[in-house]
């Protein structure tokens, strides 16, 4: 896949599974979700889904819990890892609510069982709800403990046979070192997930980029705070960001 390519009205993807963070829900605030931001992100998502393309998503929960973080204190991991996967659900509601107010059709498949807010995690009915034109968004991880939900994003689009995963962050690609903390860092347009790996660079963890590796799923990495991105990318401008992929 090149590293640029010219865009055009056509999509450049048939079939995307986009890896949303809970803080990308947050806004400004220092916990919780800013609504204002779910209709953002809304209307970004209802932009891409207006030209065809079916779409996935998996969103985190770090707005509201973080099992590994001081917020989970002494508990037990795996306890509170079910707690981070119950603040993926609230996260997915929130995100179904701003979607079909946007008159954009969208199902929460759960990995844990909760019939009132989400129908159960089952792959044929994701596929089947993908090819009725309705934007499915996966909630509660893989339903296993110890497993981010950067896993369950590579994941879920193995399972769906998506084209590729977006990786939206709140930087405009993959660096040699955080942007943050050293400004000279280097953005790389195209890096290999060996090269992930080996320079232990943290844009998901790493049982995630082993499994896109050796199933050879692309991922692109881009700035979610800047409008219209997502748009871009499906269009095939992939210079906005990096691409990682197997070489």
């Amino acid at each position: 896949m090149p590293a640029r390519v010219v865009q055009s009205c056509k999509p450049a993807f048939r079939r995307i599974l986009l890896k949303l963070s809970g803080e990308a829900l947050m806004g400004e605030q220092n916990y919780g979700i800013d609504t204002s931001v779910a209709e953002s992100v809304a209307r970004e998502i209802k932009a891409v889904y207006d030209l065809g393309v079916e779409i996935a998503i998996v969103v985190g929960g770090g707005n509201i819990f973080r099992g590994v973080s001081k917020s989970a204190g002494n508990m037990d991991r795996s306890s509170a890892d079910y707690i981070g996967m119950l603040a993926t659900v609230m996260n997915a509601v929130v995100l179904q609510d701003a979607l079909e107010r946007l008159d954009v059709p969208t199902r929460v498949l759960s990995a844990i069982d909760i019939p009132q807010l989400a129908e159960p995690f089952i792959r044929r009915r994701a596929i089947r709800h993908l090819e009725k034109k309705r934007v499915v968004i996966f909630a509660a991880g893989t339903g296993n403990p110890y497993f981010t939900t950067d896993s369950a994003a590579a994941l879920r689009a193995l399972e769906i046979k998506a084209e590729v995963i977006l990786k939206a962050t709140k930087v405009d690609g993959v660096y040699s070192e955080d942007p943050m903390l050293n400004p000279n860092a280097k953005r790389f347009e195209r890096i290999s997930f060996q090269e992930v790996l080996e320079k232990q660079l943290k844009i998901m963890d790493s049982s995630a980029i082993s499994l896109c590796m050796d199933n050879n799923l692309p991922i692109m990495v881009f700035n979610m705070k800047q409008s219209g991105n997502i748009l871009k990318v499906v269009k095939g401008d992939l210079s906005i960001g990096t691409l990682v992929e197997k070489r």
